[in-house]
């Protein structure tokens, strides 16, 4: 799979009581991503609240999104599991159900070393055939992958063929480059750092933004490719404002608070996570209208 461009995030729409999903919501915001250029579909993330569900509710909302996008654009199914064995239950489950692939982070309570971050992976892969993106993203994991683990990990276990470096770092990026003479695939996972990270050979971006930005997370990546950077800025600073404010206010609340100021009402997060304070729902107003 030769993955590239925007790859949205949707989020997990619940019932008020925060009970049960609302399904007929998650298909209205998978068909907004799609309408908005979205290059592939990222389910069960950060954005929609992953560590925040039930095994069959994971289950459910990957059988979902999978039979909603229909094949219009990949579908890659998000994993983050404590232990090895539970994360290959769930990606043998994502390949059964045709996935197009998997990002999978590890969590973790203990600290673990770079030959056990190493075996997870490897463990993984030898359970599947779907290509794997390895997700860097030490403040919600707890684990820091160094470029040259991801470097090894991409150049010795089969199925490991992206990465996705969201630790804001763009020297990290440099490193995934040179150290692979631009070989291996790496996505940005930073929102403020789109711009340099794209300028920098990134393959694309992996972001919620388009539920708010619509279409203009794919309309900075064109630009880039197409090797026109004044444009590029202009659109990147258009972007800023609102992509800080994502990143911020926490992904999950500040998407849903946007989507139902566009008439989406996703819910809010499930508790402990709360919806947007006043002041924020009031920004976010704001922003919303300067991007009219």
């Amino acid at each position: 799979m030769n993955l590239f461009g925007i790859i949205s995030y949707p989020i997990t729409p619940f019932s008020a009581d925060e009970r049960s999903i609302n399904f007929e919501v998650l298909g209205e915001t998978l068909e907004h991503l799609i309408d908005n250029d979205s290059d592939a579909i990222a389910p069960l993330g950060s954005t929609g609240e992953s560590a925040y569900l039930s095994l069959d509710e994971w289950r459910r909302v990957a059988d979902f999104t999978i039979q909603k996008v229909g094949g219009r654009v990949p579908v890659i199914v998000g994993i983050s599991e404590l232990t090895t064995l539970q994360a290959i239950s769930k990606a043998r489950y994502a390949e059964s159900i045709g996935a197009d692939g998997v990002m999978i982070i590890p969590v973790s309570y203990w600290k673990l070393t770079d030959q056990e971050i190493f075996n997870y992976y490897q463990e993984i892969s030898d359970a599947i055939s779907l290509p794997i993106m390895v997700y860097n993203n030490p403040a919600t994991s707890g684990i820091d992958m160094s470029p040259e683990l991801l470097v090894r990990m991409f150049n010795e276990i089969e199925n490991v063929t992206m990465v996705k470096e969201s630790t804001g770092d763009i020297q990290r990026m440099h490193s995934l480059f040179t150290l692979t003479n631009g070989a291996l695939p790496f996505f940005n996972g930073s929102n403020p750092l789109a711009l340099e990270a794209l300028c920098a050979g990134a393959s694309g971006w992996c972001t919620a933004a388009p539920n708010l930005l619509g279409k203009q997370p794919k309309a900075l990546y064109q630009r880039v490719v197409e090797g026109n950077l004044d444009e590029a800025r202009d659109i990147f600073y258009q972007q800023l404002p609102m992509l800080r404010f994502i990143v911020a206010g926490g992904i999950p609340k500040a998407i849903k608070a946007g989507l139902a100021l566009n008439g989406i009402e996703a819910g809010l997060p499930r508790r402990p996570l709360r919806g947007a304070t006043a002041s924020e729902a009031a920004l976010l107003k704001h922003l919303m209208k300067r991007k009219r």
